[in-house]
């Protein structure tokens, strides 16, 4: 699971309140130091359409041996090797359309100070930070500020090919959204994502799973995780993601450098999880699947972890289909050894939760938390990037053996040295507001994500004889667990046990900024991720407008929340937190029932009448009002370059940490070092 960005709330400069508040004076300088250093740093690598590249660094990297670097830098180039598979799954078109677009940027000779070159230019970044011609986050199809006329005249110039096909549908409205969610537009056939053969319909694919039976019920094995679904002589087929089927070309280098991962592992546990995933890769075993992640969650000793393979299901409108993902990480172990009291008090928290008897956990086993240091990302988290994960999604596996949860420290930190305070001074309506934001937001969404993930993910059990999620709540499955996880941070940032665990020096100023930064930006900050006119499809979306909007309603009665008018301009004011958070704690044990329970009608019912619809007015006042900021919406990242010295003997001395010289570089590179497959698969 993912805890996606909410870059509104992290204007304010890095502040972490803990119980380590109260150290030595002579450590002091230590922090400046740190500080001014950071400071230097350049986090903003450019900026295009609705997008802001930035930078992040690799804090303590000369600190690490040799052979933990050598590990770095072999899951990194195992992560990077399977990046066009994102990009076929992303889309049918999107490799062949990529390599027509990179070809003639690097050989156009003609007028590239024209209008029309610019937009060709932007377009191609646009495609390049998205991972294909669909948007990232809202999943409408990209139309460029070009015609097809400049295009075909830049494809002939630069002796360029592109399918007609894949020319067309630049242009054309066919597969106009990444991932349809609405059931009455065809969950398949509105969603242009490469999971299914073209004829799959949605009723084929639940009679296809559910003649699946796993070999051990209490231990389901996840059915299509790792393949597409076509039809074959009328028949359906799965192409299974492997060595020498579907995306053979990829996963075999991936397993090259996981290979020689395995050989510098820092222990035993770890070498076996990683010979776990090369052996899944190479035979597509579902059950070597669940293997390796049991493996894998029980490996919690060593400064180096990562994730790798066909995870999250948020791009297949059926929630079966893993999009490829990896992220490297190094342990932060002074912000680890700070949060590790989420961990320690994982079962008070359960114990405490609101939800009914029943759906708790008697022993919440294995869950674990680090602050980590990122080292590279690829696939579907980057260029656009999640600041918390929390894995394996086996609800099985997270029962018997545990979860490890991560918050992505130097991303978090990046965002904050980038990010701007424009948009808290426009959208808060009081200085009190704009004052507690400023002085407890970033805090807060640090606790937040770590609620979010350790605590959130971790809690609540399923009623036994109820499947799994994806087959019970289907399509509002990821949009039902993303909110039930906020619900569990949003109910515990106002809890004592927050102060008393030694995590704010101020739990009512932290739970007072906390739900102003939630519920200001679930009504209308995060609407300018929107055209107008749309609804809501992206599942954290949702989730954020379904919790706000549900606690409006339910609280106006009482007053809880009030929609001001100052100057004109609509404010959202929280009048009483206390049965704010009672309403959390309410919607939070429902939440908790219908997935305990399976129950799809009300999990329809709660996001199609909460999560959906946008007020069309607010969200007109919502654009106008940011259209005079220079901040964008959506921000991502370059990954820095990990460069290797060599000896004569070919072996790996040292290596050194550099930034690539422009988004726009990092990409032709990627591109041409880490291109393995065919532009149709």
């Amino acid at each position: 699971m993912k805890f996606k960005i909410i870059p509104f709330a992290l204007a304010a400069t890095l502040s972490f309140v803990s119980c380590d508040d109260n150290k030595k004076e002579e450590e002091e300088p230590v922090q400046e130091e740190k500080l001014t250093e950071e400071t230097s740093f350049d986090y903003t690598a450019g900026e295009f359409a609705d997008i802001k590249v930035l930078r992040y660094q690799i804090p303590g990297w000369e600190e690490l041996s040799l052979k933990e670097q050598k590990l770095v830098y072999y899951l990194t180039q195992a992560g990077l090797s399977g990046r066009d598979i994102i990009w076929d799954q992303n889309y049918r078109y999107n490799l062949s359309i990529r390599k027509a677009l990179e070809n003639i940027h690097q050989n156009y000779q003609g007028d590239k100070n024209s209008e029309d070159w610019g937009a060709f230019e932007e377009y191609l970044k646009r495609v390049w930070f998205s991972g294909g011609i669909h948007h990232h986050y809202s999943m409408d199809k990209m139309k460029p500020d070009f015609d097809k006329a400049y295009l075909e005249g830049l494809l002939k110039e630069t002796k360029t090919k592109l399918a007609p096909e894949a020319l067309e549908v630049i242009f054309n409205d066919k597969d106009i959204k990444k991932v349809n969610l609405k059931e009455e537009k065809g969950l398949l056939k509105g969603s242009a994502t490469n999971f299914y053969g073209p004829d799959v319909t949605a009723a084929e694919v639940d009679a296809f799973y559910a003649k699946k039976k796993s070999p051990d019920p209490k231990k389901p094995l996840s059915y299509g995780l790792n393949s597409k679904l076509v039809k074959e002589g009328g028949k359906l087929v799965e192409k299974v993601w492997k060595s020498g089927g579907m995306y053979g070309e990829a996963i075999d280098k991936i397993t090259y450098w996981l290979e020689k991962a395995e050989g510098v592992a820092e222990n035993q546990a770890q070498a076996d999880a990683l010979a776990l995933l090369v052996k899944y890769y190479k035979t597509g075993d579902l059950q070597t699947w669940d293997d390796y992640n049991v493996a894998w969650v029980e490996a919690t000793e060593g400064n180096i972890d990562y994730i790798n393979s066909f995870i999250e299901v948020y791009n297949d409108p059926k929630g079966y289909r893993g999009s490829y993902e990896t992220i490297v990480q190094i342990k932060d172990f002074d912000m680890s050894k700070k949060m590790k009291v989420l961990e320690d008090n994982v079962q008070w928290f359960e114990d405490n939760s609101p939800i009914m008897k029943e759906h708790k956990k008697e022993s919440v086993v294995g869950v674990t938390y680090k602050t980590v240091i990122v080292a590279g990302e690829a696939g579907d988290a980057s260029p656009s990037t999640p600041i918390g994960v929390n894995l394996p999604n086996s609800n099985w596996i997270r029962t018997a053996h545990g979860s490890k949860s991560v918050s992505l420290g130097n991303i978090i930190n990046a965002y904050s040295h980038a990010g701007g305070s424009e948009k808290l001074d426009e959208f808060a309506l009081t200085e009190e507001e704009k004052e507690l934001s400023k002085e407890y937001g970033e805090t807060a969404d640090k606790l937040h994500t770590a609620l979010h993930e350790v605590v959130g993910h971790a809690s609540g059990k399923i009623n036994s004889g109820v499947g799994e999620t994806k087959q019970t709540l289907k399509s509002y499955a990821s949009t039902m667990e993303e909110g039930r996880a906020d619900l569990v941070g949003l109910y515990y940032l106002m809890d004592p046990k927050i102060e008393e665990l030694g995590l704010t020096d101020d739990i009512e100023k932290l739970g007072k900024a906390a739900y102003n930064d939630y519920i200001r930006n679930g009504l209308m900050t995060q609407l300018t991720r929107l055209n107008i006119g749309d609804e809501i499809e992206e599942s954290h979306m949702r989730n954020r407008q379904w919790v706000s909007a549900w606690a409006f309603e339910k609280g106006k009665e009482g007053n809880v929340i009030e929609k001001v008018k100052k100057d004109g301009k609509t404010y959202l004011k929280i009048n009483d937190y206390k049965k704010l958070r009672e309403l959390f704690g309410e919607l939070l044990k429902e939440t908790q029932r219908i997935k305990s329970e399976g129950d799809y009608t009300a999990a329809k019912n709660l996001v199609e009448n909460y999560g959906v619809k946008v007020d069309q007015e607010i969200h007109k006042e919502v654009l106008k009002r940011s259209s005079e900021f220079k901040a964008a919406p959506y921000s991502g990242f370059v990954n820095p370059v990990l460069v290797p010295e060599m000896d004569d003997a070919g072996e790996i001395i040292s290596i050194k940490v550099t930034q690539p010289e422009s988004f726009e570089e990092q990409m032709l590179r990627y591109s041409k070092e880490f291109g393995f497959l065919p532009v149709m698969n």
